[in-house]
């Protein structure tokens, strides 16, 4: 139905650095999803973990994940987005893809690089937000650290679900559990988060904390296990509570610098 949609969160483990085997762990568990899934969300840099050595991963690896994402995703029927390591020219990109069933690609270059972690010094900032129209909702999909930032995070476009790819790490995992919350309620909208478990090959520890909210703030799915969320929004749902709190019609009007 066009004012539901079916969603699964893939909360595992990656392997570092090696997109094939990444791949070959993540179609186990998309082809063992329910019936009925309408998206398939991956943390992010789901084919190689959190590297700051692009240059470690095939050119070629990016493209092929893509198609991989259309080949799955046209078999059975659902869209796959999560963020992946992608070189274009010289250039490298950690690049969320949305990829609907019948083989288009929506792409959103990660803004908010992750200084701490030198992430700005490999890869280039996005410019731009992406929304996506897909099962009768309108879909923002962001990275990890964007999270930080309620401006970027702002909406200003009615979209109806934020969704946050990332690899958080356990210990800041408090603030991600408040910021998802928080950019649900103040965007009066559904809210994802999906998170990698795990240790990673540079030692940094990932709790998980995927979840679903809505746009009160409420649990509707969590977990810190290796597991695969589901979770059912419902737009009419929304658009209740939208139409009982219009807060959004008092929101600040603003503009972006690049």
């Amino acid at each position: 139905m066009a004012d539901k949609l079916n969603v699964a969160l893939v909360q595992t483990p990656l392997v570092w650095e090696d997109p094939a085997a990444n791949r070959n762990v993540l179609e186990n568990f998309i082809r063992g999803i329910r019936e009925n899934t309408d998206l398939v969300i991956l943390p992010e840099m789901f084919t190689t973990a959190f590297t700051m050595t692009p240059q470690h991963i095939a050119k070629e690896e990016g493209p092929a994940t893509i198609n991989w994402m259309q080949d799955l995703g046209g078999e059975l029927n659902l869209a796959i987005t999560g963020s992946i390591v992608f070189q274009d020219g010289d250039n490298f990109y950690n690049r969320l893809c949305f990829v609907t069933p019948d083989g288009s690609v929506h792409t959103y270059d990660k803004r908010h690089t992750f200084t701490l972690a030198g992430e700005d010094k490999v890869y280039q900032a996005g410019r731009e937000r992406l929304i996506v129209s897909f099962k009768g909702f309108r879909i923002c999909p962001l990275v990890c650290y964007d999270l930080r930032f309620p401006v970027w995070s702002r909406n200003t476009e009615n979209y109806d679900l934020l969704i946050y790819v990332a690899n958080w790490p356990a210990p800041r995992v408090a603030a991600w559990d408040i910021l998802l919350k928080a950019r649900a309620v103040e965007n009066m909208s559904y809210c994802i988060g999906v998170n990698r478990i795990g240790t990673d090959h540079t030692g940094h520890e990932y709790a998980g904390h995927s979840a679903v909210y809505d746009a009160l703030g409420s649990t509707i799915a969590y977990s810190e296990e290796e597991t695969v969320l589901y979770a059912t929004l419902e737009k009419e749902k929304l658009d209740e509570v939208r139409g009982k709190l219009k807060f959004l019609q008092d929101r600040d009007a603003f503009t972006l610098q690049p």
